[in-house]
């Protein structure tokens, strides 16, 4: 049974998935002082609870923290007994090309997302990541790599302005009814909303015009559902996105 763990800025996702579907997922904040005694009490206590009684024997992990990598190395060694597959390293295998300039290094996610786009919807993509910042990757029409786009995320966002303006209090991310607002949190809704769709529907917009064939849209990441319902631009949502291309990528890398 493969463990697939995505480690971003503010939460890390844990998905088993048994080699033909995904049979639970979890999710715990990020922090880099846990430790490998820590997430293994944690998942043996979630996995009992749930019924699940198959032994993990493979892991892969995707960081954007690369801090917590280490820990996670050791809960596979020390706990499953396996060395884990750890993407972005010189000896992970993708089975994609990266095209951007030298020395640039791409996030660990971003790649994923790119390798689970392409084997789900084929080339020629922008997907749009809603996580802590809000990313813009393009894939080309043989399912390369070629760069993308990276803004402030939409709860980092409302964070700043919280913080930023003594007066302005800290609000949900919401969908409001209208656009002007006639009291303070309606007036900051109507920005953030209304703001990010004008920032993702605009910057996909210059991105197809620097781009020679039609592109499909995906929209992955917590609040994709979210900015969905203000927007006609995805074509599809994909929730799950991310750990399909973690599963493609150790699959590859088991079969090299």
């Amino acid at each position: 049974m493969l463990l697939a763990i995505d480690v971003g800025n503010t939460n890390t996702v844990f998905a088993l998935h048994d080699g033909e579907k995904f049979l639970a997922e979890w999710r715990c904040e990020t922090a880099q002082q846990r430790t490998a005694d820590e997430y293994y009490s944690w998942l043996s206590l979630l996995m009992q609870l749930s019924g699940i009684k198959d032994r993990i024997t493979r892991v892969i992990v995707s960081s954007v923290v690369p801090r917590v990598v280490f820990n996670i190395r050791l809960l596979s060694d020390k706990y499953y007994n396996c060395r884990p597959v750890v993407v972005g390293r010189p000896d992970c295998v993708l089975g994609v090309d990266v095209r951007v300039d030298a020395g640039t290094q791409v996030g660990a996610d971003r790649l994923v997302n790119t390798v689970g786009a392409f084997d789900r919807y084929g080339g020629d993509l922008i997907v749009v990541d809603f996580g802590t910042a809000t990313t813009f990757d393009v894939v080309d029409q043989d399912g390369a790599y070629i760069g993308g786009v990276i803004s402030p995320g939409v709860n980092l966002s409302i964070k700043a302005l919280h913080d930023a303006a003594a007066a302005l209090p800290h609000i949900d991310v919401t969908m409001p009814d209208k656009v002007i607002g006639t009291n303070t949190v309606a007036c900051m809704q109507a920005g953030v909303f209304w703001g990010y769709i004008g920032l993702i529907e605009g910057i996909c917009r210059k991105i197809r015009e620097e781009h020679p064939r039609k592109m499909t849209v995906i929209g992955t990441g917590g609040l994709a559902s979210l900015f969905e319902r203000g927007t006609d631009l995805f074509d599809k949502l994909d929730g799950d996105l991310t750990m399909h291309g973690l599963v493609l990528i150790e699959a590859l890398n088991r079969s090299n």
